[in-house]
């Protein structure tokens, strides 16, 4: 989502389209295929034509990225229970078994990854970091966007930023 906010907004991405839409992301990946090898020591060049766009880089992969750039980091955070029964929804949509056997040590391993990044980013002088929290974005898609443009910095169209916002895309929600 927040992607796509900021390709609405007219933010230049860097995306492939290696990954097509599909049921489970009908607006697409907005992915990198090369953001997917910082852990296996890739090459890194690509980082130098990023500068001034939008990558997506989940947060698994954010501790991989160099030090001798500055980046900006849109945290999205959303409930722990909604990502994982997305990803159930997800695989059951491939045909796979649900494969969350033990959603109660999931969300534990998921809780310790996401302290350890954002204490990974306040103590990193190359991150400055904005968190959004998903269900915000969906409520107030207009003061979020204008959120993330005072963070940005850019002169970025914030309505069209909040129009990109499409409340029918939140499908698994927390009760």
């Amino acid at each position: 989502m927040a992607m796509k906010m900021l390709q609405g907004g007219g933010l230049p991405l860097l995306t492939d389209g290696a990954r097509p839409s599909d049921t489970s992301n009908p607006e697409g990946y907005f992915e990198f295929e090369p953001v997917k090898q910082l852990n296996k020591d890739g090459d890194l060049a690509w980082l130098r034509s990023a500068r001034g766009k939008g990558v997506k880089v989940i947060s698994w992969l954010l501790t991989w990225l160099p030090e001798h750039y500055d980046y900006r980091v849109i945290f999205m955070l959303r409930d722990l229970d909604e990502v994982m029964a997305s990803q159930n929804a997800m695989l059951l949509r491939r045909g796979q078994p649900e494969a969350i056997e033990d959603p109660a040590s999931m969300r534990r391993t998921y809780e310790r990854h996401l302290e350890q990044v954002q204490r990974f980013l306040e103590h990193r002088r190359c991150f400055t970091t904005l968190t959004v929290n998903y269900a915000d974005v969906v409520a107030r898609p207009s003061a979020e966007a204008a959120r993330l443009v005072e963070f940005l910095h850019r002169p970025l169209d914030v309505e069209r930023m909040a129009a990109a916002v499409d409340p029918r895309l939140y499908r698994n929600r927390s009760a």
